[in-house]
């Protein structure tokens, strides 16, 4: 039993129960679904207000409950490059690279067992294999590790920044300079802990971009990371008041995606390059964009 810090007067109780003890809000929500929660004795459910004093009891979830790996397919998924070390695909929208607490949807992980492919064990149980990760409100490639040689280098190779990540963003407006570098840090938004934002002291985040095709209402840029923080292409031009089109997590215009037919922001991991763990030799690999952000692109060309 604690008491509610006078900091979260006021807040949510999943958004202040997610910053009180370091969870997800999507954990929280479903430990206050369960009535795991109580305040001052009450079952509380996730979009009530926590006030200053109360005393709160939380049930916590078991950390040594493993998440489990369901194999199932992957409508969309689309396996680009297999061999003995690495598999790459192109990852379909809605779909999160593994299992974790909270997500009932499908997942990359899951999608590859069900094809029947062996993965790298090293790692944690739910997220063998991986070695980085996209959103699961973005598509594009991503490469996974087979063998346990090919998961440390590639590890290594992401840690060390010596791979090479490119990816396609549409972002509102047209921005000044039409090619330059985002280096600005990146961490938790203070107020709403679901995002992020460019915050003094966060970890540092940088984004090479160039605007390859202007439209009337927004650009289409080719955007190189130099780094991978979560969030980051979609924060960096938030912050540069050019959020991505679709967006509306980072102030994106509604109407706009409205009329593009988007449901999510406009960014796709294109290219993905990287020397290969068996021998060293440099690879490429390229993703189509998915129908959604196709559609999109055809009604910007037809209105410019």
């Amino acid at each position: 039993m604690l008491p509610v810090p006078d900091g979260l007067d006021g807040m949510r109780v999943d958004a202040g129960l997610a910053k009180l003890l370091g969870l997800s809000r999507t954990v929280v929500a479903e430990l206050a679904e369960s009535g795991e929660v109580l305040l001052d004795g009450k079952a509380v459910g996730k979009s009530e207000r926590l006030a200053a004093g109360g005393l709160l009891e939380v049930t916590l979830p078991d950390p040594d409950r493993p998440v489990e790996v369901v194999a199932e397919p992957v409508e969309g998924m689309k396996i680009l490059h297999d061999d003995e070390d690495i598999v790459v695909v192109s990852k379909p929208v809605g779909v999160a690279v593994h299992p974790s607490p909270g997500w009932t949807g499908p997942t990359v992980v899951g999608g590859l067992a069900a094809a029947g492919l062996r993965i790298s064990t090293s790692g944690a149980a739910e997220r063998q294999g991986v070695v980085h990760r996209l959103d699961a409100g973005t598509t594009g490639v991503m490469v996974v590790a087979k063998s346990e040689h090919a998961y440390t280098v590639l590890k290594r190779a992401f840690k060390e920044r010596t791979v090479e990540k490119g990816y396609h963003a549409v972002v509102q407006g047209h921005p000044d300079p039409t090619r330059g570098t985002i280096d600005a840090p990146i961490d938790r938004h203070p107020k709403h802990d679901y995002k992020f934002a460019v915050v003094a002291g966060g970890r540092p985040s940088v984004t090479h971009y160039e605007v390859v095709e202007a439209f009337r209402a927004a650009s289409l840029l080719d955007v190189k990371l130099e780094t991978g923080r979560t969030h980051q292409i979609r924060v960096h031009f938030s912050a540069l008041r050019h959020p991505c089109v679709g967006d509306l997590t980072y102030g994106a215009d509604p109407v706009l995606a409205r009329k593009l037919g988007l449901t999510r922001q406009w960014l796709h991991a294109r290219t993905l390059g990287f020397a290969h763990p068996a021998d060293g030799r440099w690879v490429q690999f390229e993703a189509e964009y998915p129908e959604d952000l196709a559609h999109a692109l055809r009604v910007l060309r037809d209105e410019s």
